[in-house]
């Protein structure tokens, strides 16, 4: 079952027509008793989730009786964060969802699939694992709700891996993070069909067919004065789905450039990026983008630790972001990174493998410990004085004195590239036209 509804003329989705395309959907879904919702959690703030929670809770009431945000590995969300993205949705039908505890395998890809699919670059099996409530709690609709963006895990973010990563347990996180690490992170941002992908794929339809799960997919761009702004919302529980949303989700997020960037500075706005595990998206949406000697700059005022989750915010502290080989090398050597896969494969997603520089510019940690994770360091003060965010535009800007910079306001909100080296990197077929 697939029930599509996008924008006409690149104009975005008003509250009326969400309302009226998401009310239509639900009846195409038919009379449901016990339903679940799995929304993204505050990091994915401008994915419109948190309305389409809200509007879903309105349309179900009572029959609505779980939330569980879909949160991975990051940090349970705050009472005040559960107000400012899910509006008046009472929080006692939220549930946290505990990455190391709360989980249950439904069966494992098998290993030579996994070695198939990494052209031989890992070798071993994977876990499909989703929260016991997704599992056992006696749903008749699971509603999964994400937004489709070019993403550097899965390729394009959204859909299953909202289920298998953000309510999997540490093992499929761990090892689905390193497959896409290993197998090579600019091969996989903005492709559909990926490795990780795949893996998903065939969990889906080998051990999750029974589940009651149906795929609620918003496409988000930049709309008016750069505000995050619905452009497309796919509703059904197929595969079809996802690729009519990923289809739109290259025309609304992929940037392609005609030259390469010398100076990048990306804006992380505060009340979203707490860490760098999640604002290095400043390094893996632009880092194609880049031009070899180049720098990136990332204002991160609200940037106070590097993991969300404490033992992996004390490997990162331990190891630094380092080139690929480098990462490999001590992966083989440590059983604690061994151990904790997805931290080792952070570490090859926030380096620049030695093509260009990275300043930070956070609000919350310090010099020395910005320098031992590899990084160069910026006062954050000096750094949005140099850079006053408020007067800058998206894209090009010429600075007094004459420096030129490529100014990205979100970078959760697409994915920048040289064309050249986007299509370059993977099947020619895949990468697509620009209008």
């Amino acid at each position: 079952m697939m029930y599509q509804a996008t924008t006409a003329n690149g104009q975005d989705m008003g509250e009326g027509e969400l309302r009226g395309a998401l009310e239509a959907a639900f009846r195409a879904i038919g009379e449901r008793r016990r339903v679940l919702v799995i929304p993204p959690d505050a990091t994915r703030l401008h994915s419109w989730a948190g309305r389409i929670t809200e509007l879903a809770y309105e349309h179900y009431r009572s029959r609505l009786v779980d939330i569980l945000p879909a949160l991975g590995t990051h940090t349970p969300m705050s009472r005040e964060e559960l107000t400012r993205m899910f509006g008046r949705v009472p929080h006692e039908l939220f549930r946290v969802h505990r990455w190391r505890e709360d989980v249950e395998t439904l069966g494992r890809v098998p290993a030579a699939l996994v070695r198939e699919l990494s052209e031989g670059r890992v070798s071993f099996d994977w876990p499909a694992q989703v929260n016991r409530l997704v599992a056992r709690g006696g749903h008749d609709l699971v509603l999964c709700i994400g937004q489709v963006v070019p993403h550097e895990v899965a390729g394009m973010a959204g859909q299953s891996k909202t289920l298998f990563v953000g309510t999997g347990g540490s093992e499929a996180i761990h090892k689905s993070h390193y497959l896409g690490a290993v197998y090579g992170m600019e091969r996989m941002m903005g492709r559909v069909r990926t490795p990780v992908r795949d893996l998903f794929l065939y969990a889906s339809e080998h051990f999750a067919a029974h589940l009651p799960v149906v795929y609620v997919l918003t496409v988000v761009g930049a709309g008016m004065g750069g505000e995050p702004a619905l452009r497309g919302l796919f509703v059904g529980d197929d595969e079809a789905t996802f690729a009519r949303a990923a289809e739109l989700a290259l025309e609304v997020n992929l940037t392609l450039l005609e030259e390469p960037l010398d100076r990048v500075v990306v804006h992380l706005d505060p009340t979203t990026f707490k860490s760098t595990w999640i604002g290095n998206k400043a390094i893996y949406r632009t880092r194609m983008a880049i031009a070899d000697g180049g720098e990136l700059v990332i204002l991160a005022p609200g940037v106070r630790q590097f993991g969300e989750d404490p033992d992996i915010d004390r490997i990162i502290r331990a190891h630094g972001y380092l080139s690929t080989p480098e990462v490999l090398e001590r992966v083989e050597k440590s059983p604690e990174l061994q151990a904790n896969l997805s931290a080792a494969a952070h570490l090859i997603h926030g380096s620049s493998e030695g093509r260009f520089t990275i300043t930070y510019a956070p609000g919350g940690l310090s010099e020395a410990e910005v320098v031992r994770a590899q990084f160069r360091y910026l006062r954050p003060e000096a750094a949005l004085a140099r850079y006053p965010v408020g007067r800058l535009r998206e894209g090009w800007n010429e600075l007094a004195g004459g420096e030129r910079i490529y100014f990205i306001s979100n970078p959760a909100l697409g994915l920048w590239a040289h064309r050249v080296r986007f299509a370059g990197l993977g099947p020619p077929e895949a990468a697509p036209s620009t209008r």
